[in-house]
């Protein structure tokens, strides 16, 4: 069985949303599992969100082109989590589920603790923003 096929069949089976370009290696070659995940990011059961991280896609009801299967805010988290990044709810979405603030939160602000990172999740011009408390 050829890599291409071997990566989309794991993936049919996992629960999870988001992948790391990581847990292919195994699968074949450095090359084998790029070009792979190439042809299915060209054919639509992926999309990118950031540099070796992939979310399941579907087509999108408006324009027909791959989305993620969930929205940016529930994947980001999903995607540090398995970087080995503790994710918060930031201050301000905290001070609003505590009822201490009325105003919504804007964008997509995580809180990452006391760690530092350089990773950019984003999808479709909406980026991931991170909060140090």
């Amino acid at each position: 069985m050829d890599t291409l096929n071997r990566i989309k069949r794991s993936v049919a089976n996992r629960g999870d949303e988001v992948f790391l370009r990581s847990e292919f290696d195994h699968f074949g070659s450095t090359a084998q599992v790029g070009r792979a995940l190439r042809q299915l990011l060209l054919g639509g059961v992926f999309v990118r969100l950031g540099v070796g991280v992939y979310a399941k896609a579907k087509p999108s009801v408006l324009t027909g082109k791959p989305i993620p299967v969930r929205p940016l805010e529930v994947l980001a988290p999903e995607a540090l989590n398995k970087l080995g990044i503790d994710v918060l709810p930031s201050r301000l979405a905290q001070d609003y589920n505590a009822g201490r603030s009325t105003q919504l939160p804007a964008g997509i602000v995580l809180n990452i603790g006391k760690r530092r990172t350089a990773r950019k999740l984003s999808f479709n011009g909406k980026a991931v923003q991170y909060e140090r408390a």
